[in-house]
């Protein structure tokens, strides 16, 4: 069962949420995050990209960097820009995106169910990028940034989230300036409706880890670190608990996560579609932009035209939760067998482009002469990334791109 408890959430005021919010911090680099940022003194990347106090080219791994976002954390909370709520809440949060709407409970996840494997990832993290995240939980003592969980659908919570939704007026509501999306936040204070999220989590058997798995493991490792070193530890403090939006799995918005190339390993073009028709039927579609329609079929552009890529039977199997990815097909039967680009965690004849990006960034980056080939792929399920959690494997490299992203600062949860 999932064990997740109330927290007394550190926040902005309601007049001041659009200064503070930001993007997560793994979304931009540094000099996108100081541009954005500007003058405003309030933004919530003076604590999450904290070497945008530091001169250009600061490595956002150096120690002072960490240490400006602990000073940086305890400046906000002294000047009144972030407040710790009274009491402990759940909290609701919506994100509108092209006119669909997805609505997340926010709650303290117990740090044990990840430990023990009730909260699933789908993904490897690296030990690098988890310790940057757990100095970054470490020198704050607090989960500054949400991670982003799914559940099985839920009727119960269904219909008290929409309660909320439909006739109480949110904490706060406004319009992200750089993609236009919608956000909205509710306190959750009624003891019986927080008694009611409490008792549905515990009836369900996982949470699953939609985006964040370093943030995930990051937030654990501190709360069990802390555990370890606690030699009074009863079970009780919040360190035993990290901060966690959870949506309801049918909700989510799982976009195409494409591949560009630099080259064709030596081969012609003619050469490569030859080699492709192999385990793919090859159709020419034109100069027109081509998007997959269905599982199984995959759009090339090369040489300013658009090819259909279709798998042919016994290339996968439909009984094999990772063998049946089309991420999976592709990294087989394309950029190994074909390009010999095999480890697409550090080749750099790859890179890899987000569908909210579109299909003409492919184009645009072929074209333009930076790259030789681009790879467009038909999205992931959040069914299959379930089934691949459940199965106790891990999906292959850039498999998953979630959009709308969780904004930052509207909501942190102290260990302490």
């Amino acid at each position: 069962m999932a064990t997740v408890k109330p927290f007394r959430g550190v926040r902005p005021p309601r007049e001041l949420v659009e200064q503070v919010e930001s993007r997560p911090y793994d979304v931009l680099e540094s000099e996108e995050a100081r541009a954005e940022a500007g003058d405003n003194e309030k933004s919530l990347y003076h604590i999450i990209k904290p070497e945008i106090d530091f001169p250009v080219g600061t490595s956002e791994y150096d120690p002072r960097v960490y240490e400006r976002a602990a000073e940086n954390f305890r400046k906000f909370q002294e000047r009144g820009w972030l407040v710790q709520d009274a009491d402990e809440h759940y909290y609701i949060y919506a994100q509108t995106m092209n006119g669909k709407t997805q609505y997340g409970l926010v709650v303290g996840a117990w740090v044990n169910d990840y430990m023990e494997g009730r909260i699933k990832k789908h993904e490897l993290t690296r030990r690098d990028k988890e310790e940057d995240r757990m100095k970054h939980v470490r020198v704050n003592d607090a989960n500054i940034e949400p991670v982003f969980f799914a559940y099985p659908d839920n009727a119960v919570l269904d219909a008290l989230i929409m309660r909320y939704a439909n006739g109480v007026e949110p904490e706060y509501d406004f319009i992200a300036p750089i993609d236009g999306f919608g956000h909205k936040f509710w306190v959750i204070s009624d003891k019986d409706d927080m008694d009611t999220i409490t008792r549905e989590f515990a009836k369900m058997p996982s949470l699953y880890i939609a985006d964040g798995h370093h943030r995930s493991a990051a937030a654990a490792l501190v709360g069990a670190e802390k555990q370890r070193q606690n030699p009074n530890h009863t079970g009780n403090e919040e360190y035993n608990y990290f901060m966690a939006v959870c949506f309801q799995a049918s909700q989510l918005t799982i976009l195409d996560y494409n591949r560009v190339v630099k080259d064709l390993n030596g081969l012609s073009s003619e050469q490569f579609l030859e080699a492709l028709r192999k385990n793919f039927t090859v159709e020419d579609k034109g100069t027109d932009i081509y998007k997959p329609a269905r599982l199984h079929e995959f759009s090339l552009y090369l040489d300013q035209h658009w090819y259909s890529l279709v798998a042919r039977p016994g290339t996968f199997d439909d009984s094999d939760p990772i063998g049946v990815l089309d991420v999976d097909i592709s990294s087989r039967l394309i950029l190994d067998q074909i390009l010999n680009i095999g480890d697409l965690r550090s080749s750099k004849r790859i890179d890899f482009v987000g569908g909210l990006r579109g299909l003409g960034e492919l184009k645009r980056r072929v074209d333009s002469g930076e790259m030789r080939a681009a790879l467009a792929l038909y999205p992931v399920s959040m069914q299959q990334i379930m089934d691949i959690a459940d199965s106790g494997k891990i999906m292959p490299p850039k498999a998953t791109w979630f959009e709308p992203k969780l904004r930052s600062g509207l909501v942190i949860h102290k260990l302490s």
